[in-house]
């Protein structure tokens, strides 16, 4: 790794839209390093995985639409990653709408595809084209102050690193809550705060079986629920067809399913019971992924607000503060597909390319 003082740029946070700031600015001849507050890239990526370490399942989002997203087809095309087509052929399911679960069509998205080894596969392909001594993991930022004509990041252990630019890839309220930074102008603070953080106040359950069973019934493990506590279910068995597997999003908001996980978990078993037959009560696993407990991702003001989408914010979230010296890449601050995979890949790309016009 490079000494501190010929650091050009720090990226902070190893999520998709930071890892993709750091490519395109080791790209544009600048010496950057990532620093990442827990112990694995990914940030809002992350996976469930065999023995082998083969992806069965996504903990965080799944889905691109590289029909209707130009920035995500090109990165595919520049990463090598291969999409393969949601299945949504057979019948869905209606549960709580009155009597039991029956079966009935519901209408798919046009053009939503998934990742041959899910979105984790973007990390990895990124990942691999860094320098890997430019990754630091367990490094948590708590500030960020002026140095000079630098600034000067601060992580709990209380490591300081300088650089010339610092870009911020960690969610927008969580950053304002986790790390001192003096200087912000007032404008930017409130567009920060008014930006919910996708995905933190929800939580999402992966059941795996031997083989997806639904589909021989002819269905097409979509399930729309009144009941829950799984207010949707989508098929998510592996392009490999390796094993049969099921993702749902809770419907129980976060204080009630932090008070009772098992009695949620078994509720959710209930469920796919109750919607595709026994078999779906006995998956060889299931696993719930809580983004409500990830204290990097969901801020206590996300906590403390209706969970809504984040829609698109000011200029001032794409704009260099601090006298040019400190940028936002994340994909709440995207100027199009905020809180989306496209979202992340284009807040670093664009924050990279206005980083380089300034070094």
């Amino acid at each position: 790794m490079a000494k501190d003082r010929d650091i050009d740029v720090l990226v902070i946070g190893a999520g998709i839209a930071g890892l993709t700031a750091a490519l395109c600015l080791q790209e544009g001849g600048a010496r950057v390093v990532v620093l990442e507050g827990s112990a694995g890239i990914g940030g809002r990526v992350q996976a469930l995985r065999d023995g082998d370490g083969a992806v069965l399942g996504d903990l965080g989002p799944t889905w691109v639409w590289p029909r209707w997203q130009p920035v995500v087809a090109r990165w595919m095309d520049r990463l090598a990653l291969v999409p393969f087509t949601q299945h949504d052929a057979g019948d869905g399911i209606l549960d709580g709408f009155g009597g039991p679960p029956r079966r009935h069509p519901l209408i798919g998205q046009d053009g939503i595809s998934r990742l041959v080894g899910g979105p984790s596969a973007i990390i990895d392909a990124l990942a691999a084209r860094l320098d890997p001594q430019s990754i630091l993991t367990n490094a948590k930022v708590v500030e960020v102050a002026a140095d000079g004509g630098a600034l000067r990041v601060i992580t709990t252990e209380g490591r300081a690193y300088v650089a010339r630019r610092v870009v911020l890839a960690t969610p927008l309220r969580g950053t304002l809550e986790s790390i001192a930074i003096a200087g912000l102008a007032p404008p930017l603070e409130a567009a920060m705060r008014a930006a919910p953080t996708w995905m933190a106040q929800q939580a999402k359950a992966v059941a795996v079986y031997p083989r997806p069973f639904w589909r021989e019934a002819g269905l097409s493990g979509r399930v729309a629920s009144r009941a829950g506590p799984l207010v949707e279910v989508h098929d998510h068995t592996p392009a490999s067809g390796s094993v049969g597997a099921v993702f749902g999003f809770v419907g129980i908001g976060a204080a009630e399913r932090a008070g009772d996980p098992e009695g949620l978990r078994a509720a959710i078993l209930d469920q796919l019971a109750r919607c595709f037959g026994p078999k779906a009560g006995a998956p060889t696993e299931l696993v719930i992924k809580d983004w409500a407990q990830e204290p990097l991702t969901c801020s206590a003001l996300d906590l403390a607000r209706p969970p809504e989408h984040p829609e698109i914010g000011p200029e001032t979230l794409r704009a260099g503060h601090l006298d040019g010296r400190l940028w936002l890449a994340v994909s709440e601050s995207a100027e199009q597909s905020t809180g989306l995979i496209e979202g992340a890949f284009l807040a670093g790309e664009r924050a990279a390319q206005r980083v380089l016009a300034t070094l």
